[in-house]
């Protein structure tokens, strides 16, 4: 059975259940900063299962793409040298919530696995909880598993409920036990079954986890039965594949054997079995639909995990002998396997080969300045790598650890990690130290959620629900003190989508509360940052909630604007445009943007014509609620790092069709004036464009004409007529150069036929030491060939001062150069005048600083020759 057809089967078969096939999520988790990148099918339904987020079906069926190559799930080390290990696989997975329970999971997949794959029952085998009785019993005597194949597994990992079978989402919170399912590769594979001391062979394969999410766990260590227990399962789709394929390793399926002929092919490989290919194989998935979702290779988060992963496969390319680019050929081969399960792989991947290609030439002066770091350190130590060169090599060259941990295991030398982490994380407290500060989202609330009626309203009266001071839970807050307020209705927007948040005022008249920022505490909980400058604020307390309308105003101009610019730059430079990353304030909007080359002029004020366009064309703003595959249809694009649900909001500005959040302009014509401000690049296929809007956009635009003006006025002319005017200048000042560079060659001349005569002869060598007045380093140079012509062999240094420096030139003729070195005569002229230089033994050049010593230093010039000829 293909893989194509075990995905097809399994969601058609949940979907015959009752379950929504829901759509796979990125693999960057948003606006979730506990996770670096989706581990698990479980990830984006995490808020339903921790009560702060709702579905309009309790029964779900994905197919979810997964990174562990990074963080607490890191498999990277594993990858292409075990038979199940993978940077990129793909989790199958059921859910409900509040819905079905143990019967009805159990059911599910034992006619799923015996029924649709037809998988021979005597070759599964379960585990359970071995306080689960009720798991048991269904196995048992329900399903009709032997007893003597349904294991039980007790606290194997030294405390209560630290289990293979017993599951918890962190330290407190949802748990509880679970099932799995092994599958049994047969008895000429070495290993035992789960629990036994041969457990760790390869023999029985686990393939499904069901996780029964029935309690909650407290801060002691005590559980309580959830009133809703809900199910989360999970399937590796390449280990079933293997089962399904009647193979042992994953890498043997067919999504990977194509992936490794692919490889093979592009590296010149020859032997399939090599694991360099295996790692390569996985490596495309991974990056490619990292890229797919958004993320750049680069230094830090995200895009360091998409590096190391890139880096690491092309580390394995060289070790095959293919140093050429090579790795980006392979989205072609990926886009065959998986395009059609993936459109959105199918339609991204010339930028994917695009990125791919651009990191491939990057890591080639990497390797190789790295490398000359790497050997001067082993040629010292030849068994020991210290941390600190392992940082520098991260920090400095782009080197990921595992890039040196590959290379020093393959010499056999030992890493010093524990010192690499020292250095790391010095770093990071340096950049916290730096950092600006800002009361983070990290308080205990457990209260109810904020309305938001900012898309209407820019004052409510409401209610205090919580206080913060420092972090801290409070009753009140006194006159004097930062602190965070909660309300239970709030007209301001909370930053988000690279909005920022609304400042204001709350309070009931004596007592006022400054907001200067607002963030979301969870995701339907606002926290007004601020200081309270008068009176008192308590818990309970109904206070007016006043947003600062000029600057709303203000803000959500450039937002909008940042919606039509998005759509322009598409527009003109192409589909492949994407948003990585915006700011919008009162001032400015800042949009960071996917795009290999700088903006022309040309293409700037296209983009600026467009979105004026729009603006005068005054486009009513409209906000529709609805699914996101209905969304999607309508022509919405979804904004990189956002999260959303499966009902969101859609925004029509103008041509523009995005999915945000955001407060807007009612309609286009509100913006006024865009103008944008700069652009440049920020990272390798990034750029940066910053514009401004309304009055701000006025202000530039009359700051421009102000200083056009007082540049014609400068050069006498219109400023219409400016750029010819400059061009007239500027070929009248190279007219004036070339006139001033022949006079010094003239005067340099004449100063030379003078100095002849000042020459005195030192052992039958001609010593000259002179000053040249007024002469710059061109002329001294040409004066110094003359002067060796007409002296025959001989010594000279020459000098000028210009600007209170001192410049040295000094020359010995080849037939004195045995006796004499250029470089060492400077040198000692230089000493003296606080310079230094140096160059070849019959032409050396230096400077100085000190010109008061000049002529006692040329006096010396003959007696320094005299010593040594």
């Amino acid at each position: 059975m293909k893989s194509s057809e075990i995905r097809e089967k399994f969601l058609k078969f949940f979907e015959s259940k009752g379950h929504t096939i829901v759509r796979s999520s990125p693999l960057v988790p948003g606006n979730d900063p506990t996770m670096l990148l989706t581990n698990s099918g479980m990830v984006q339904f995490k808020d339903v299962f921790l009560g702060l987020d709702t579905r309009p079906y309790s029964r779900a069926t994905t197919v979810q793409r997964c990174v562990r190559a990074g963080g607490k799930h890191n498999d990277l080390e594993n990858v292409g040298y075990t038979a199940r290990h993978h940077t990129f696989f793909e989790m199958l997975g059921n859910f409900s919530f509040g819905d079905y329970f143990k019967r009805d999971a159990i059911q599910y997949c034992w006619e799923l696995l015996t029924k649709v794959y037809m998988l021979p029952a005597e070759k599964l085998t379960v585990t359970v909880y071995f306080e689960d009785d009720e798991a048991y019993d269904i196995w048992a005597n329900e399903i009709g598993v032997p007893k003597e194949r349904i294991i039980r597994i007790g606290d194997n990992k030294g405390a209560r409920y630290a289990s293979d079978n017993f599951w918890q989402m962190a330290d407190t919170g949802p748990c509880g036990p679970c099932t799995e399912v092994f599958y049994d590769h047969g008895a000429d594979i070495w290993g035992g079954p789960p629990g036994s001391p041969e457990e760790d062979g390869d023999r029985f394969i686990e393939i499904w986890n069901l996780v029964f999410m029935q309690f909650n766990r407290d801060e002691q260590g005590v559980l309580t039965p959830l009133p809703k227990p809900s199910i989360d399962t999970g399937m590796g789709m390449e280990r079933l594949a293997a089962v399904l394929q009647h193979v042992h390793s994953n890498y043997e399926i067919d999504l990977f054997q194509a992936l490794i002929k692919a490889a093979a092919r592009e590296t010149g490989a020859l032997d399939l079995a090599n694991n360099s290919l295996k790692v390569i194989a996985d490596h495309i998935r991974a990056a490619s639909f990292l890229i797919v979702d958004g993320i750049i290779p680069s230094s830090e988060g995200h895009g360091y995990v998409l590096r190391r992963i890139i880096r690491r496969a092309l580390r394995h390319g060289h070790k095959l002998g293919q140093t050429k680019p090579f790795f980006h050929k392979l989205v072609l081969d990926l886009d065959i396997e998986m395009g059609e399960a993936y459109p959105e792989l199918r339609e991204a991947k010339a930028r994917v080969a695009q990125v791919l290609k651009a990191e491939e030439e990057r890591f080639g002066e990497t390797l190789e300045n790295g490398m000359k770091i790497l050997e001067a350190q082993l040629a010292k130590d030849a068994k020991n790598l210290d941390g600190a060169t392992a940082f520098t090599l991260y920090d400095t060259y782009g080197f990921p650890l595992d890039l040196t941990a590959d290379i020093c295991r393959e010499r056999g030398v030992t890493l010093d990690e524990e010192g690499f982490a020292a250095a790391m994380e010095q770093q990071k407290r340096t950049a916290r130290a730096a950092g600006k500060f800002k009361m983070a989202a990290k308080v205990e609330y457990a209260g109810e959620k904020t309305k938001f009626v900012g898309y209407e309203s820019l004052a409510h009266n409401t209610h205090v629900l919580a206080l913060y001071s420092e972090g801290v839970s409070v009753q009140e807050l006194k006159a004097g003190q930062e602190g965070i307020v909660v309300l239970d209705t709030t007209p301001f927007y909370a930053e988000s989508g690279g909005q920022v948040g609304d400042q204001g005022v709350i309070g009931n008249g004596v007592n006022v509360f400054e907001v200067e920022d607002t963030l979301k505490i969870q995701a339907d909980v606002f926290g007004h940052h601020g200081l309270l400058r008068e009176g008192s604020l308590k818990v309970g307390d109904t206070v007016d909630a006043q947003v600062d309308t000029v600057k709303r105003a203000r803000t959500i101009r450039n937002h909008s604007a940042t919606h039509l610019m998005h759509k322009a730059l598409r527009e003109v430079l192409g589909s492949h445009v994407q948003q990585k990353g915006s700011l919008v304030d009162p001032d400015k909007t800042r949009f960071d943007f996917s795009h290999g080359a700088p903006l022309t002029l040309d293409e700037i004020a296209k983009v600026e014509m467009i979105v004026n366009r729009e603006i005068l064309e005054n486009h009513p703003t409209q906000a529709q609620h609805m699914s996101f595959d209905d969304a999607v249809k309508h022509g919405a694009m979804a904004l990189f790092g956002e999260k959303y649900g499966d009902t969101v909001r859609v925004l029509d500005i103008g041509s523009s069709k995005e999915l945000c959040g955001g407060v807007h302009v009612t309609r286009t014509g509100d913006i006024g004036l865009f103008k944008i401000v700069s652009e440049g690049g920020v990272a390798a296929g990034i750029r940066r464009v910053e514009a401004v809007t309304g009055e701000g956009a006025l202000a530039l635009v009359q700051s421009i004409n102000r200083k056009l003006q007082e540049a014609a006025g400068a050069l006498k002319t219109s400023p219409d007529e400016l750029p010819s005017r400059i061009a007239q200048v500027q070929d009248q000042v190279k007219m004036l150069e070339k006139e001033v560079a022949a006079l010094k060659s003239k005067l340099a001349a004449g100063q030379g036929d003078e100095l002849v005569t000042k020459a005195v002869d030192v052992n039958g060598i001609k010593v000259l030491a002179a000053t040249m007045e007024g002469a710059d380093v061109t002329a001294l140079r040409e004066t110094m060939d003359k002067l060796k012509d007409k002296l025959g062999t001989a010594a000279i240094v020459l000098a000028s001062v210009l600007e209170g420096k001192v410049s040295l030139i000094a020359g010995v003729t080849k037939d004195a150069t045995g006796k004499v070195k250029a470089g060492e005569l400077v040198n000692f002229v230089a000493q003296q005048v606080g310079g230094k230089g140096g160059g070849r033994p019959d032409m050396a050049q230096a400077g100085g600083t000190d010109p008061s010593s000049l002529p006692q230093a040329l006096a010396g010039v003959a007696g320094w020759v005299g010593e040594r000829a």
